[in-house]
């Protein structure tokens, strides 16, 4: 599939048909609270729903309960596999180039600024990691899994946003389109699984093709159950590419939002990293993994780290080779990604389970273990030229 200026414009005017009805219509009925009182605690998938629900909920909770009829399992199982190979290695580029690629789009820095209190900047980071931990588990669409619960949840919180803002008067849908529009929802899928491959590339992770493309087969799924539209999507990480290349020269740039939001990040990722003297290196990260244009974009600071940092590859090789080659050095290697993916939730949640509840209004500020073998090794799409 080949994507233009035009078909990516046509994409903007586009949100989530299902998702957007029944919120309007749980804001019609002033439903709202008793919705997100209800559904607070069912968070496992096949739990009974509670009673005195509202029915356009209650239908839309069982229209959406099951994943899409294409899902290869076998596919997910690898992805799953992935994940806990590369746990820390996820979450680092998650956290460090995935979600400030989300603020060098400034009307995407906007909206999250409008949308998340800065009282507590955690909670995106909180809600993304847990929301990716949901969806590694070996049951995450089975009876008792916590995934399908969340999807469902986070569909509506979108529906929720685009409703707020069209309502509000605060969003110039001529300009910039309907509010998280199946562009951007699409442009977010792919700073999700693409940029995340990117970004253990220029680390130096070794990742087979096998591994790579699963990973990005389990968010193309992620994608079906927000809502993406399956007609637009990449199908493919080449696909991928052709779409994320063109979608950032359209709209990546510098804004106040996408400075502020990363200036967040940084402080609270800084408090994580126990003491001052490592503190540097989180900008440094973020330098190293998105770039310098986007970097000064976002007022991330240069610092002594910004050199160091660049060893990071060769340090990460050696620990692969005594993994490869030692049995004992992969389980020592693997417990420890799980347990520092396991201290770095805990931090972002602050103890807390994310509820994605329905906003009913904005804020006014602005354990298994395996591998995939390490055959084919995966390297990135080469970059396109938007037409």
């Amino acid at each position: 599939m080949t994507w233009t200026d035009a078909s990516m414009d046509a994409l903007r005017q586009s949100g989530d048909a299902l998702a957007d009805e029944v919120v309007a219509t749980l804001f019609a009925r002033d439903e709202v609270g008793t919705f997100n009182s209800l559904m607070r605690y069912a968070s496992t998938a096949g739990a009974p729903l509670p009673d005195g629900l509202p029915d356009v909920a209650r239908e839309y909770l069982r229209a959406t309960a099951v994943p899409p009829a294409w899902v290869d399992w076998g596919e997910m199982e690898k992805a799953r596999l992935f994940f806990i190979d590369n746990n820390v290695h996820i979450s680092t580029a998650l956290s460090f180039a995935s979600m400030p690629a989300c603020y060098v789009v400034p009307h995407v820095a906007r909206l999250l600024s409008a949308t998340h209190g800065l009282d507590y900047p955690s909670r995106r980071m909180a809600e993304t990691g847990q929301f990716t931990v949901y969806l590694m588990q070996p049951d995450a669409f089975e009876a008792g899994g916590k995934f399908v619960p969340a999807a469902q949840k986070v569909r509506l919180l979108h529906a929720a946003i685009r409703h707020h803002l069209t309502r509000e008067g605060r969003w110039d849908a001529g300009a910039l389109g309907t509010p998280i529009c199946q562009e951007d929802m699409i442009g977010g899928q792919m700073f999700f699984s693409l940029l995340v491959l990117d970004s253990l590339h220029r680390l130096g992770i070794h990742m087979s093709v096998e591994g790579a493309e699963a990973y990005f087969y389990a968010w193309r799924v992620v994608g079906a159950m927000l809502g993406v539209d399956q007609d637009a999507v990449p199908k493919s990480v080449e696909e991928a590419r052709q779409f994320l290349d063109l979608y950032m020269i359209r709209h990546m740039g510098p804004s106040p939002e996408g400075a502020h939001l990363t200036r967040q990040l940084i402080d609270l990722y800084e408090e994580v990293v126990p003491g001052t003297f490592f503190d540097p290196i989180v900008s440094a990260l973020i330098r190293y993994l998105i770039g310098d244009t986007c970097a000064d974009w976002l007022q991330v600071p240069r610092t002594a780290w910004d050199s160091v940092v660049k060893a990071v590859p060769a340090l990460l090789g050696v620990l692969e080779t005594i993994e490869d080659r030692s049995p004992l050095g992969a389980w020592a290697l693997d417990r420890l990604g799980h347990l520092t993916t396991v201290f770095e939730l805990s931090s972002l949640t602050r103890g807390r389970v994310m509820h994605y509840a329905i906003p009913e209004q904005l804020k006014k500020d602005f354990g298994v273990t395996g591998t995939v073998p390490r055959t084919h090794r995966w390297t990135p799409p080469a970059p396109t030229v938007a037409p």
